[in-house]
């Protein structure tokens, strides 16, 4: 019975689209609408914030909702699904959010956020990186819209990374499936691939080598 049940699931599992896997539970927009009725001041907060984005020139560039999600272990860690960041690290967001306008939808197509601030609890909960840039509000992890094999996403990241990365001062990490991160905190890259799951796939395509050969598996790395 027990063999039966794990088959199911891991059909399921493969049966789902990626996408599906990787979106985070609770934090739909219906999830966002039904947030921010539950406080008081919650929607003075997020118009605030709009208005600001409006100022930097990156109103509508990814929904509000979205950009607000936290972690995905949110509710593991006891956290909130969603959050404002302090007014005072606003203006990072709006260089990160150009960037992903500008240079990443341009070359993977419409992404979805997944994860933007976390405070210092939250992110230690999350198994995120002690300096992640995630506190400071300069990242965000995504997935795009339209699933691409994972080479592909790799190889078209990394052009772009090698291409206008260092003068946006772009970090580019990449995770399990189709998730990745960018921030605008300083030009680095990282992820799992190597002999020695540490090296980020484009050092590794740079060499003419496969990121991921036949028989391996990304290893989760800390967000950073």
């Amino acid at each position: 019975m027990k063999m039966r049940r794990l088959l199911a699931a891991t059909v399921l599992l493969l049966s789902t689209p990626l996408p599906a896997q990787e979106l985070p539970e609770g934090q739909s927009e219906a999830d966002y609408e039904a947030w921010l009725d539950a406080a008081p001041g919650r929607r003075g907060q997020v118009l605030s914030f709009e208005a600001w984005q409006a100022a930097a020139g990156v109103a509508h560039a990814v929904p509000t909702y979205q950009v607000l999600r936290t972690a995905s272990m949110w509710r593991e860690c006891n956290g909130q699904p969603f959050e404002v960041a302090p007014p005072n690290l606003w203006p990072g967001m709006a260089n990160t959010i150009r960037y992903i306008r500008d240079h990443v939808e341009r070359s993977v197509g419409t992404v979805e956020v997944v994860s933007g601030y976390r405070d210092p609890a939250l992110n230690a909960c999350a198994h995120g990186a002690p300096g992640s840039a995630h506190q400071g509000y300069f990242a965000l992890d995504m997935i795009p819209v339209q699933p691409l094999d994972r080479h592909d996403l790799m190889r078209r990241l990394c052009a772009m990374h090698a291409r206008s990365g260092r003068a946006a001062r772009v970090g580019l990490g990449f995770y399990a499936f189709q998730r990745f991160h960018i921030d605008t905190n300083g030009f680095r890259r990282w992820g799992s691939s190597g002999p020695n799951h540490n090296e980020s796939p484009c050092a590794v395509i740079e060499r003419g080598e496969d990121p991921e050969p036949p028989g391996t598996e990304a290893v989760p790395r800390a967000a950073r």
